[in-house]
């Protein structure tokens, strides 16, 4: 092979330099560029707007000709929100209510005093029984069958004695606030704990005996017949069911026994006193 002559040696070495290593990978890389954006198609007219208008996004504002999209309620996350203000008064859902029972449903809300819990209030004079909600909300009244004798206090060891033990008279439905808890009685029954010591719960009537007339008796407008248990609380079945249970049974609540022989302030002294302090108008005392 033919050697190459001194000049064409100086032009290789000089191609062999770093400078023009360099140089030479650079016109290479532009070249395959162009080369690329020659056989490339052109641009899509809708893409170029999109992308120009998301490099806008944060200094331009939607046309006005475009209204926002709703969210899908089926599919809009909810949005968190913080823990609802206590509500301050009862709901009785319309219905007429005693003095008494609106004073100490009235109290029990704006005091908090059920500590966030369902609660029902048995009004003894109506024989009745009202029951609300956690958030105060009434879930209904109804009628109920109460202890024989009047008076707002049990007999101390009562609820250690027979019934075959215990007199008329003393077959009372104590008054006073109770933290009533589900339960069952010895024959299995779903019932509510009142007073366990004083063996005093509420449950669903019981017809075991025809000569009472229990059924009766709450069918009647008149209180006068609502007094022949041994102080238990008797609760129509179905209200017992549709309210009671499913509202309370699952777990503790507040149980406001009024009284039928003491005051209201003998009683319930706070609710008495913000009952006249608080309520619109000239308010009498309740006795």
């Amino acid at each position: 092979m033919a050697r190459p002559t001194p000049r064409a040696r100086g032009r290789r070495n000089a191609l062999r330099t770093p400078g023009a290593l360099a140089a030479a990978g650079a016109l290479a890389l532009v070249g395959a560029t162009l080369a690329t954006l020659l056989r490339a198609p052109a641009p899509d007219s809708r893409a170029v707007a999109a992308v120009a208008a998301l490099q806008d996004a944060p200094t331009r504002s939607p046309p006005a000709a475009v209204a926002p999209r709703r969210p899908d309620p089926a599919t809009a996350p909810v949005p968190h929100r913080g823990a609802p203000s206590p509500p301050t008064r009862p709901d009785f859902a319309g219905a007429a209510v005693p003095r008494a029972v609106r004073r100490v449903a009235d109290w029990a809300m704006a005091a908090a005093d059920p500590g966030g819990l369902p609660f029902l209030i048995v009004d003894k004079r109506g024989a009745r029984l009202w029951a609300f909600g956690a958030d105060g909300r009434g879930r209904g009244n109804a009628p109920v069958l109460l202890g024989l004798a009047r008076g707002d206090d049990s007999v101390p060891g009562i609820g250690a004695r027979p019934l075959a033990a215990i007199r008329p008279e003393e077959r009372t439905t104590p008054a006073g606030r109770f933290v009533a808890e589900a339960g069952r009685n010895l024959r299995g029954e779903d019932i509510v704990w009142i007073d366990y010591e004083a063996a005093v719960s509420m449950h669903r009537v019981r017809a075991t005996d025809p000569r009472e007339q229990r059924l009766e008796r709450l069918a009647t407008a008149t209180t006068e017949d609502n007094r022949i248990s041994y102080g238990c609380i008797n609760v129509p079945s179905a209200f017992f069911d549709a309210v009671v249970w499913p509202t309370l049974g699952a777990q503790r609540t507040v149980v406001y026994v009024l009284p039928e022989v003491k005051t209201l302030h003998e009683v319930f002294p706070q609710a008495a006193a913000w009952g006249v302090s608080h309520a619109p108008g000239a308010v009498t005392p309740l006795v």
